[in-house]
């Protein structure tokens, strides 16, 4: 079976790897954040994936571009629900640590593959 494109992307196999720790870290929420923070935490993570995946099957670089884009934003909210989490003591600050950094070393990577689809 040949795979998809995207799946030799290591931005993409990285993001994999931060979806699983979004829902391991966040499985401890609070029970009544089941359809909100921990939900949209989750969504926004998944989302990284996706847009990489969707764009990579755009027939322009320039629409992959626009995925890339909407990939970053999602990255942004998840990055953003993590400090709520944290500021509502649901993660532990190395729970926090590591998302973050993760969370970096996947946003330079999606800004790299921008640069390299405008060349």
């Amino acid at each position: 079976m040949d795979s998809f494109n995207f799946e030799k992307l290591t931005v993409w196999q990285k993001s994999l790897d931060f979806i699983e720790l979004i829902y391991e870290i966040s499985k401890k929420f609070p029970f009544e954040e089941r359809f909100g923070l921990q939900s949209q935490l989750r969504r926004a993570a998944v989302s990284i994936a996706l847009n990489i995946a969707e764009g990579s099957g755009r027939s322009t670089q320039k629409d992959f571009k626009r995925f890339i884009h909407d990939s970053i934003g999602s990255l942004r909210e998840t990055i953003t629900c993590l400090h709520i989490a944290k500021k509502l003591h649901y993660l532990k600050e190395n729970q926090f640590n590591q998302a973050y950094q993760d969370g970096i070393e996947i946003s330079k990577m999606l800004f790299g593959l921008v640069k390299k689809l405008n060349n």
